[in-house]
């Protein structure tokens, strides 16, 4: 058989853009004297946990690989069975024997959507990966300038509490990034299983954008990638605040509380009221549902 496996120190399926065939051993034929033939070797594939095997003709769901138990993609063949297994007093030599059968070969399509009960979303250059790095042992790129996280990151927080959550830095998102717009689909599917979304704004502006507009295009990005990212629950996160005035960060906070969010301003880079978000954070994990899974 071929087995499916999830894998926590894997978050990418760059791997597996190299490699294309995979095929378990063979067993081995038969010998004389009603000898057995040896049974081929099982052939496990470790995978990050969150991602979805489909058939790639169909687009069937196959697996979700996110459990803790390997799943079986494709099984193997079945021995056949030799001549001597249909001797009888009678008919001691048979000249026919039961051919065994092959197994399953089919073509597949891997799609990873990141497990996390925590997704940081927001424009390129706001800060998200800077707060995971402070919050968390993950350790991504961070430079001052767009799309400096390609890939997505994850981070085990763990409070004095003994509270813990996984949290995950979504590439930035840009405008249009539900059709596809700076590899949005690409990043868009990993918020899909987020429990919980911190929306991080960079509330001085320093970038030349307003910070209510930045809120307003990616909420309206996540609720056209996913009608359900609409009701998914959501903090909004007042990052640079060092940089913008009382009056910005007093604007912005009106701003999304009118929406219903929770609002607050912190400064990443320095741990600034980093503590009572990440407490209200998992305050909020503990009253909702589990990750979602799929099932085939």
């Amino acid at each position: 058989d071929i087995l499916f496996l999830a894998d926590d120190n894997m978050s990418t399926l760059a791997d597996f853009r190299y490699k294309k065939k995979y095929r378990a051993e063979n067993g081995e034929a038969g010998r004389g004297k009603r000898c057995n033939g040896r049974k081929g070797s099982d052939l496990l594939i470790r995978v990050p946990r969150g991602t979805l095997v489909k058939d790639a003709e169909t687009g069937r769901l196959i697996a979700d690989i996110s459990s803790d138990k390997p799943a079986v993609i494709a099984k193997g063949g079945r021995g056949g069975w030799g001549n001597s297994h249909f001797a009888t007093a009678t008919r001691q030599t048979p000249r026919f024997a039961r051919p065994g059968a092959a197994g399953e070969s089919f073509y597949i399509k891997l799609e990873l959507k990141l497990l996390a009960d925590v997704g940081l979303v927001g424009y390129p250059n706001v800060g998200k990966s800077t707060l995971i790095s402070v919050v968390s042992e993950a350790k991504p790129v961070i430079a001052d300038y767009p799309f400096t996280t390609i890939v997505p990151n994850l981070g085990v927080v763990s409070l004095e509490n003994g509270a813990s959550f996984v949290m995950a830095d979504i590439p930035g998102l840009i405008e249009n990034a539900s059709e596809g717009a700076g590899l949005g689909h690409e990043f868009l599917r990993h918020v899909e299983r987020c429990r919980l979304l911190l929306h991080i704004v960079d509330v001085s502006g320093s970038e030349g954008r307003d910070p209510k507009e930045d809120f307003k295009v990616i909420n309206n990005e996540l609720r056209k990638f996913n009608p359900e990212l609409a009701e998914r629950p959501m903090i909004a996160v007042g990052n640079k605040c060092d940089l913008a005035s009382d009056e910005q960060i007093s604007d912005f906070k009106n701003f999304v509380e009118m929406q219903g969010y929770e609002f607050f301003p912190v400064m990443a880079a320095i741990k600034y009221q980093v503590g009572p978000l990440m407490d209200r954070t998992a305050e909020l994990l503990s009253k909702l549902p589990p990750v979602k899974e799929y099932l085939p």
